[in-house]
Formats: structure tokens, sequence, C-alpha cells
């Protein structure tokens, strides 16, 4: 199976729905995006990212043979962070467990590091998640801390861990 990143497209819309409709896929994602979601939910996502602004947003559909299976996205942060990202990817869970969040994280960093002038990308995922941290790792990210009671999720009261890769 070969995997890749490139940008989204509307014929994603169904793998897209399809993967994020998954309650197990959620329950590691921050609030707002709807249950179920639908494939208009996702043409409106897709819309959304194409018109992002390239300079601020770095998104990618993460896939296996050219089909949506995950996303990533590496979001600029303002004023004196202008030169730090927050990093958030998904892969739906029919493909968890095979190296393809590694791959699209440790590939879409290198793009984002060779094409701008962000010298600091982190990732702040639910402590409980130890597969996303386990990523984190395997890329070079660095565990900075633990953010005790840091979310509101589901009806609990969750720790955060903060990673980070540097230039």
């Amino acid at each position: 199976m070969e995997y890749g990143l490139r940008a989204w497209c509307m014929e994603d819309a169904p793998d897209l729905a399809a993967s994020i409709g998954n309650r197990n896929v959620q329950r590691n994602l921050r609030d707002g995006i709807p249950f179920p979601y639908t494939q208009e939910d996702a043409r409106s996502f897709i819309a959304e990212t194409l018109a992002a602004d390239p300079e601020q947003t770095f998104a990618f559909a993460v896939t296996a043979d050219d089909r949506a299976v995950g996303s990533i996205g590496i979001f600029r942060q303002g004023n004196i962070h202008f030169r730090t990202a927050e990093l958030g990817y998904y892969i739906a869970e029919p493909f968890w467990g095979r190296g393809i969040a590694t791959f699209a994280v440790r590939r879409a960093c290198v793009h984002v590091f060779e094409h701008t002038d962000i010298l600091r990308i982190f990732a702040e995922p639910f402590a409980y998640n130890t597969a996303s941290c386990r990523v984190l790792e395997k890329c070079g990210f660095v565990l900075e801390g633990t953010m005790r009671k840091n979310a509101f999720k589901d009806g609990q009261v969750l720790d955060m861990k903060l990673y980070a890769l540097t230039r």
C-alpha cells in the first residue's frame, strides 16, 4: 500500500465522512465536529480547507493508494507566536496501526519546515491517547509536559500532553 499527502478534493467527501463519522476517531479530536458527520459536512470542510490562506494553514488529505484515509493540518499561530504552528491529525480506524500517521506527521513537518519560516510545531494530544503520543515521539517531538485538567470532553475532565518539534 502506498501512502501519501495531497490536497483535498471534493471526491474525498464520502471517505472523509466515513472516517470522521466514527465515534472512536472523534473521541480523540476536539469538539465542534458534528455527529453524525455527513458528506455535506465533509464537502464544507474540504471547501473551507481549499479556501484557507496557504501561508497560515497547511492541510492535507492523508492517502493510502490515493484514497483519503485521514487528515493532517499544521496551523500557524498569531501575534508573537507567528513562527509557531499547531499540528492536528487523525487516521480512519480501519487504518490504525499501519504507520500511516507516523508517515504523515513526518512528511507534513518536513514540508512546513522546508517551505516556511516556522520554527516550532506543537501538538496537544489527550494524555490517554498513547498511540498518538507514540507517533509524535517516533517523529522526534519532545514531550514538554502534561497539562493537567486541560480539557473537558464527553463529560470528563482530561489531561493533555504538550509535544513540540523545533527546526
